[in-house]
């Protein structure tokens, strides 16, 4: 089992198996002198066999490099590619220099990307009739000549001023090459580990269209858990030909293999919720595999709110976001809102100290959203009211326009019942939730717990009438504070004039539009979500060493391990091998602490000794549901996060976003050369046409 082919050093092979056996006990040995003594090496034999070793390593490896040479040039001359043969041939000198060339273009699109800089500059409307400005490539361009790149100067320096060095097209064409290949070196990755799971962030808006934000999840060859960001999809209204185009996009332009896919989460605005249900059941339909799960990054209470079929609750959640991110833009108003907490909590100076901590972060995100906003209503109508009808200079005008226009929504009685509903439904599952989103042996717990959630939810459909009064006194109550007037939505009342039979109180009508539908639809969320798969998968963290003690090691991972049994390398041997780990931790040293997290147990020196476990834990890994450990593997989703709030919605690109998200992934320049060259073979040559003095668009190519 020993390597001796590497050039510097005998080192065990990666399928080495430990043994019992002392084999060197023997050198120690006075009874052994008659055997073959090991004979001890100067250091210029020492040179001189590493020099060997060194030049066989060479020569294997320029043996193997000739190999593949051999086997690709055979593989082009069987499918009759004649154009290969001509590649070989040395490139003349007007071939060179267009490389040269399309390599300098490249290097400005990925500087682009990386800073985040538009491709436009100023737009027609921005510049006075007859004025001539270039766009940022070309600038950015010019800036290049003129900083002494020859291959540029020599290729532009006969060309008029106002001609175009780079069309629209072309610009786009080679964008499409580089976000390509960036997302090939991510993606290699993930094939190289065999097994990843699907993530979509909310749909944003991309210079004026839809997009949905796809991340996949996988563990590295360093055994790390990564989430990295792939790119954009364009959204589709209709769920049926979003689905299809969210496979074909996965597994025929991206290359990614289905069958590999272990989980799937998606975090969406309200409203898109019915429609990415559609698209997680037809991959299921699929891929039984990929279990529909929760992402980690996204509270439970939240994702449950934002799923609601019920247009009031959707409008809530936008009411939300917008107070508190009136709030965080401006520190002036945050103090406001301070002052204003203090006044109202003199008498519980702890509370307010806890309100005022909560308002400055994002507490919309929170497991206990809907309880902070309640306490909060009182003080947030206080201090948008105080704000709106300031009359001196304190305030301008788009936040005393926008205080006014918020009060008028938090003081409207369909937001305050809908706000007391569904903290009231939601509080069933905070604390499930808040488990689900803790360490490693609070998730599995957590999924035995989820039978006792939904008793008490059933429990409240049968008793619906009951709760549903509690909860609209409640919300009457909190009305009654704010002064608002308790009556039933303008939509309603209008739409039932002139219909005198109808006797509908405002009790009755919210039972029936907001508590029923809200409960009925949360049961069956939390019944979809946590399918039967996804809970076999969580009891599986029983592999954990944290939480094998803390059940006594007396588990039973087998029985639940069934559904990854083709993910195994040794099915036959998982028994014992679970056997095995179980020993190994239940009769450890005192001074040796259970890993607590899949993190730590995938990072254990021995954990290569146990491959069916090492496998399981990978698999479990990745589930959307389970949190990345190591924040610094959670870039993907903060840049892209950094990239949308730093960046104009008109000036969006799919294309640059991911040269910017992915900014520290490495390129190959004369890859995207070569790619363009094969895919637009015509195209080498600059825009020809002279650009009009009002910078419209150039219509012809060269």
């Amino acid at each position: 089992m020993i390597c001796r082919s590497s050039p510097y050093r005998t080192v065990l092979r990666d399928n080495a198996v430990p043994t019992i056996f002392d084999l060197t006990s023997h050198l120690n040995n006075p009874h052994s002198r008659h055997r073959k003594r090991i004979k001890e090496l100067s250091e210029d034999e020492i040179r001189t066999l590493k020099q060997q070793k060194i030049e066989e390593a060479f020569e294997r490896e320029q043996a193997t490099q000739e190999l593949n040479e051999s086997n690709e040039r055979n593989t082009v001359s069987e499918e009759g590619g004649e154009e290969q043969e001509e590649e070989a041939v040395p490139l003349t000198l007007e071939e060179r220099e267009n490389k040269d060339y399309l390599k300098s273009l490249f290097e400005i699109l990925i500087l682009m990307g990386k800073q985040n800089i538009p491709l436009d500059g100023h737009s027609v409307v921005e510049l006075p009739e007859g004025i001539f400005t270039s766009d940022n490539f070309q600038a950015l361009l010019e800036y290049r000549i003129n900083a002494g790149d020859e291959v540029l100067r020599k290729r532009f320096e006969m060309t008029a001023v106002n001609l175009e060095y780079c069309s629209k097209t072309q610009q786009k064409q080679m964008l499409e090459i580089c976000e390509s290949c960036v997302r090939e070196e991510t993606l290699r990755e993930v094939r190289d580990s065999h097994f990843f799971s699907i993530v979509t962030d909310e749909v944003v808006d991309i210079a004026g269209e839809e997009h949905l934000p796809v991340l996949v999840r996988f563990v590295d060859d360093s055994h790390n858990l990564r989430e990295e960001f792939i790119g954009f999809l364009p959204y589709e209204a209709d769920p049926e030909i979003l689905a299809v185009k969210f496979h074909t996009t996965i597994t025929e332009k991206w290359g990614l293999n289905m069958e590999y896919c272990r989980g799937q989460a998606y975090i969406v605005s309200s409203g898109f919720a019915s429609k990415m249900k559609v698209v997680a059941t037809r991959l299921l339909e699929k891929y039984p595999q990929a279990v529909y799960t929760l992402c980690s990054s996204c509270a439970l209470n939240v994702w449950l709110a934002k799923s609601v079929p019920v247009v009031g609750v959707s409008i809530a959640l936008g009411t939300i976001e917008e107070v508190c991110c009136l709030f965080n833009q401006s520190p002036q108003l945050q103090e406001e809102l301070d002052n204003m907490i203090s006044v109202l909590f003199q008498n519980n100076k702890e509370k307010a100290s806890e309100l005022k901590e909560i308002c400055r972060s994002q507490w919309t995100g929170r497991h206990d959203t809907f309880e902070v906003l309640v306490d909060l209503m009182q003080a947030l109508v206080l201090c948008l009211d105080a704000v709106s009808s300031d009359s001196s200079v304190r305030w301008n005008n788009f936040i005393a326009g926008r205080a006014f226009v918020l009060s008028s929504a938090l003081t409207d009685f369909d937001f305050i019942v809908t706000i007391v509903i569904l903290k009231n439904v939601l509080s069933f599952t905070r604390a499930f939730g808040k488990n689900l989103q803790g360490q490693t042996s609070d998730v599995f717990f957590a999924a035995g717990s989820l039978t006792a959630v939904l008793h008490s939810l059933n429990e409240v459909m049968e008793n619906i009438e009951v709760y549903h009064e509690f909860w609209f006194e409640e919300a009457t109550n909190l009305a009654t504070k704010l002064d608002v007037q308790i009556k039933l939505p303008g939509k309603f009342r209008r739409a039932q004039q002139g219909n005198l039979d109808s006797e509908v109180t405002s009790e009755n009508y919210y039972k029936e539009i907001l508590s029923v539908p809200t409960v009925e639809h949360i049961i069956q969320e939390l019944k979809d979500i946590f399918s039967e798969q996804h809970l076999k998968a969580l009891k599986c963290l029983s592999l954990v060493p944290s939480v094998m003690g803390q059940l006594k090691f007396n588990t039973s991972e087998e029985h639940h391990a069934d559904m990854y049994k083709n993910d195994l390398p040794n099915p036959d041997t998982l028994s014992a091998e679970l056997h095995c780990w179980r020993i190994k931790w239940k009769h450890r040293g005192k001074d040796i602490e259970l890993p607590a997290t899949i993190y730590e147990a995938l990072h254990l020196p021995d954990i290569k000794f146990f491959p069916n476990v090492y496998a399981l834990l990978k698999v479990l890994c990745i589930l959307p549901v389970m949190k990345v450990e190591n924040e610094k593997y959670e870039i993907g989703r903060k840049r892209l996060k950094a990239y949308l709030k730093n960046t104009l919605t008109e000036q969006r690109s799919s294309n640059l976003a991911l040269l910017n998200i992915n900014f520290d992934i490495k390129h190959d320049l004369d890859l995207m050369v070569d790619t363009y060259i094969k895919l637009y073979p015509g195209k080498v040559e600059f825009q020809e046409d002279f650009i009009p003095s009002n910078n419209s668009e150039v219509t012809e190519d060269a």
